[in-house]
């Protein structure tokens, strides 16, 4: 059980219920549903793959770091061997590109959609553990790895992505680059400035989703909007604030830690009122992937 324990707070394997709630969305989105289940497996396995492959490499990239920092976490502390972790990040993200390459061949393509957006994200993946995330850009290329999640999950049907898709794409990929600014100095107290600026970036990603639905619309995509769904996104902001904030109000780890794993694991919230705005109140059903997240997060961490 300390094994497994171990390897799952490497994963972070509660976070992994939000790159599936990403491929969920899109897929809902794009009618993946029932004709391209398949397909739609085969990406979920993607994601997820590389997900999980992304959180390795983090740890794998921060292990100095770590030590002076985070001495508890599983390759500080000896629990898994630096080696053990190099060859599971090789092996996640090659099944990543494996699962994306059987999308593709079920789908029937023209193009190897899924295979390019795979590529291209573990690039960013590795782009942002090896050294980006330390720097001015760390937030765009986190947001950047969403974004690429998205669009892979809009793959589904094998058709090209649509023009609301990229708006889709880049209102998760924003949201997600305002929740990483929010946490780079969470080990640390934060400055009360960025802080809110990062927050500002978070609620321009859901300003974002407030016009998917309508640019679908635009493009004659079949859909079933929610009237509610301007409500849940407000709701959603409230959610957030409450725990945002007080940590901006005191910049101390015990307030900004609690808020940054709000802020992640809130993304299955976000994705869920989104689907509401392209598939109707059968979107909501997508809130379940929070359930399994919070409880494994009672025992295994989240940032």
């Amino acid at each position: 059980m300390n094994r497994f324990l171990a390897y799952a707070q490497l994963v972070r394997l509660p976070n992994a219920f939000t790159a599936m709630a990403d491929i969920c969305l899109a897929g809902l989105a794009i009618g993946a549903f029932p004709g391209h289940w398949h397909v739609f497996t085969c990406l979920l396995l993607a994601s997820v793959s590389l997900y999980s492959g992304g959180m390795v490499w983090n740890d794998y990239f921060d292990i100095e770091q770590d030590l002076r920092e985070r001495p508890f976490r599983p390759l500080p502390s000896g629990r898994v061997t630096r080696s053990a972790a190099f060859w599971l990040g090789v092996a996640l993200l090659g099944a990543g590109l494996l699962f994306a390459g059987v999308a593709d061949a079920l789908a029937r393509a023209d193009r190897q959609r899924a295979s390019i957006i795979a590529g291209l994200l573990v690039a960013a993946i590795l782009l942002y553990d090896g050294g980006l995330k330390r720097t001015a850009m760390g937030p765009i290329a986190m947001g950047s790895c969403r974004f690429l999640n998205i669009l892979l999950g809009l793959t589904a049907t094998g058709q090209a992505i649509p023009t609301w898709g990229w708006l889709l794409a880049l209102a998760i990929g924003t949201y997600i680059a305002g929740v990483t600014w929010f946490a780079r100095t969470e080990a640390h107290t934060s400055n009360q400035n960025a802080l809110m600026l990062a927050a500002g970036v978070m609620l321009l990603g859901v300003l974002f989703a407030l016009g998917v639905p309508a640019l679908a619309q635009a493009n004659e995509h079949p859909m079933a909007t929610f009237p509610g769904f301007p409500y849940l996104l407000v709701a959603f902001v409230g959610y957030l604030a409450l725990a945002i904030l007080p940590a901006i109000a005191k910049p101390l780890p015990q307030r900004v830690q609690p808020a940054v794993k709000r802020a992640v694991l809130g993304l299955v919230l976000l994705d869920a009122i989104v689907a509401t705005s392209l598939v109707g109140l059968s979107g909501l059903a997508l809130a379940l992937l929070l359930a399994p997240a919070m409880w494994l997060g009672k025992w295994i961490y989240s940032t």
